[in-house]
């Protein structure tokens, strides 16, 4: 990594020493910010194929100097685009060498109410700071458009199917993030543009796409843009009257009929949905495609696991399609206990 300002060249004396190439004269350039000057070399400093006394350097330009390429890497700089949807861009950013974040830009032309779940994301994500939670790296803006960085999940979205004893362990793991989530104290924002302390948050849109490993194999939630403090739902602004969000594949009948409402065991439904999916590599319902989805969830229910895949131990399969007949309302530890006593 190179530091401003840095002298590149053959002498001893160079920030940037190239000793083996005799093209390059002992004093051949300066970087001095983002600004490369040629220092009067023998055989000329070259940008991209053009040589220049003096340029303006931009991440991914290739410095020609003797016979040596020296590619340009500015830090920040985005890696590539990780995702994209309603809200905006998901990007991996290298901060500095090795730093890795994930940065989640909102679309400027986006409405209010689709920007309001951004703002709820980030209030949500920066009050929540749990191990099996994405963890909040900062927010800011760029010309008035909001940003908010996340920890970096390398090993992406959870899979299926996977081997049962792993799948349990990662839904688990999702179990006591909820846990916390669901008795957690977060800020809400009322519909008359004042601030209350909300005690639980309800995720809403647990799916396995919001489900992201790290490298070493662990576990995060993330994505807690429709997230709502459950004890102020009647009094928050933050979803219209009517409105409903989420993916409907892994979201209870319940929740279809009352979103605006929802609250802890609809979370709990969920994850049981991603782990059923983790399991057999299908959700717990069948979507024929000339069929409304959500008129599958309101008429039709789940398929009984074993069903669908007839290895899955009775014990497990007892469990989970317990909670997916959406008449009981477990928490988040009653269902890690009765898991942990299946296994």
């Amino acid at each position: 990594m190179i530091t401003s300002p840095c002298v590149i060249g053959r002498g001893s004396e160079c920030d940037f020493r190239i000793a083996g190439d005799p093209k390059v004269s002992r004093r051949h350039c300066v970087i001095d910010g983002v600004t490369v000057h040629d220092l009067g070399s023998r055989n000329g400093t070259i940008v991209n194929g053009e040589a220049t006394t003096t340029a303006e350097l931009h991440d991914g330009d290739e410095l020609l100097i003797g016979d040596t390429t020296v590619l340009v890497t500015m830090f920040p700089h985005v890696v590539r685009e990780l995702g994209r949807g309603a809200q905006g861009v998901v990007e991996l950013v290298e901060q500095a060498p090795g730093d890795f974040v994930a940065v989640k830009t909102l679309d400027d032309a986006v409405d209010p109410e689709t920007r309001a779940d951004f703002q709820r994301e980030l209030d949500c994500t920066k009050a929540l700071r749990h191990k099996h939670i994405v963890e909040y790296r900062g927010s800011d803006s760029v010309n008035g458009v909001p940003r908010i960085r996340y920890e970096y999940c390398a090993g992406g979205t959870v899979t299926g199917p996977l081997p049962i004893d792993r799948a349990v362990s990662l839904t688990l793991q999702a179990l006591d993030a909820l846990a916390y989530a669901h008795t957690a104290d977060i800020p809400v924002r009322l519909a008359d543009g004042s601030t209350a302390v909300g005690h639980g948050l309800v995720h809403r849109d647990l799916k396995p796409q919001n489900l992201l490993l790290t490298a070493d194999g662990r576990l995060k939630i993330a994505d807690f843009g429709l997230a709502k403090a459950f004890d102020q739902a009647g009094l928050s602004g933050r979803t219209r009257t009517g409105a409903m969000g989420g993916t409907v594949a892994f979201m209870p009948r319940r929740q279809v009929l009352d979103f605006k409402y929802a609250r802890p065991a609809v979370d709990v439904w969920a994850i049981t949905a991603c782990l059923y999916w983790m399991i057999t590599g299908q959700p717990p319902r069948d979507f024929p495609p000339e069929v409304n989805p959500v008129t599958v969830v309101l008429r039709r229910p789940p398929l009984p696991i074993r069903d669908r895949l007839p290895t899955v131990p009775a014990a497990l399969a007892e469990v989970i399609d317990a909670v997916l007949t959406d008449t009981i309302e477990p928490t988040a530890a009653d269902l890690a206990a009765a898991l942990m006593g299946a296994q």
